[in-house]
């Protein structure tokens, strides 16, 4: 068998497998980030046949498009509501003899927009919801149908998990530390409810954390998942812009897959964000191209709030940070 003659071209060697390994990863992991999509124009009605059902069932639609709670009585898109038969694609059968109402997504979408409202993409965050106190057994099945049947209402795909939030020390953990842990899990961002386990139907202190703000209300159970879902919908209204355009983006120190990871999930978390891809690599320099509403300004902005880019230096569209360790 013929041996590399120079350890220069067996280094060569490993380090194009290396590489070719890494991609292999990124496109894994890429794939992964596909799945935390809504279905937004999906609705189980008990009587299909009935247009009091169809306009009923078109009202959830509107209101999980736009992510506005008051979207199924706005008065611009009373229109559509009231003509709910012409916007159906199709049935299919549901659960317990029920019916899925699918709805014309791309018309929904053009209608809104045409009303001036905002369309807030079916790719979404997701939401790790964590209790403290964890409710007790007899009530953790009561707690977790409540916290899903609000999430259904909104489309915010959401998960309970048992996070810590203090160290070993009993302090309590940071924005950035219950992140950390959150990404762990697959999660986008984390929603801190503490309230009483004697009264799950009183009171609750909410807090919600993303890769860009940290912010807190009060309200009952259900309040939790609605005031995370009005934050995301606030922030997708901000960035509403009459096309997408691409943005390149390119940062250093993007060293590791867990680097790659890391700055991959907080482009996709970005309002207005449709696409992630990675235009070009060298060596710990990655840039990524960024399809957005609004374009590379919009990207720019959202990312000011970003704790872990550092801004580098600018050159005419394309926009430059360093990855902060």
């Amino acid at each position: 068998m013929r041996k590399d003659s120079t350890p220069g071209l067996r280094r060569a060697r490993a380090c194009v497998a290396a590489l070719a390994g890494f991609f292999c990863l990124v496109a894994a992991y890429e794939s992964a980030l596909a799945a935390r999509v809504v279905r937004v124009y999906e609705v189980e009605v008990r009587n299909a046949d009935s247009p009091a059902a169809l306009q009923d069932a078109l009202r959830q639609v509107l209101v999980r498009a736009t992510g506005r709670r008051d979207a199924g009585s706005d008065p611009a898109l009373a229109g559509i509501v009231g003509d709910a038969q012409r916007y159906v694609a199709s049935f299919r059968p549901g659960a317990s003899g029920n019916t899925v109402v699918v709805f014309d997504g791309a018309r929904i979408e053009s209608e809104i927009t045409a009303a001036g409202r905002s369309v807030w993409e079916a790719e979404r965050p997701f939401v790790i919801v964590v209790l403290s106190p964890p409710p007790a057994p007899a009530a953790a099945d009561s707690v977790r149908r409540t916290l899903e049947q609000a999430a259904a209402i909104r489309g915010l795909p959401i998960t309970q998990a048992p996070l810590p939030l203090t160290d070993e020390l009993g302090v309590e953990l940071d924005r950035a530390a219950l992140l950390q842990s959150a990404r762990r899990l697959g999660g986008d961002a984390v929603l801190v409810g503490r309230g009483d386990n004697a009264a799950l139907n009183g009171e609750w202190q909410w807090t919600l954390h993303t890769a860009f703000s940290t912010e807190s209300w009060t309200g009952p159970l259900d309040a939790g998942v609605h005031g995370a879902a009005d934050a995301f919908a606030r922030v997708n209204d901000g960035t509403m812009s009459p096309g997408e355009e691409p943005a390149l983006v390119r940062i250093e120190g993007v060293a590791t897959l867990a680097d790659y990871a890391s700055v991959v999930r907080l482009l996709d978390s970005l309002p207005g964000v449709r696409q992630v891809s990675m235009e070009e690599a060298a060596g710990s320099v990655v840039t990524f191209r960024v399809l957005a509403r609004g374009g590379a300004q919009r990207v720019s902005q959202a990312l000011s709030g970003a704790s872990q880019l550092a801004p580098a230096s600018t050159s005419g569209a394309l926009l430059m940070y360093r990855l902060r360790q």
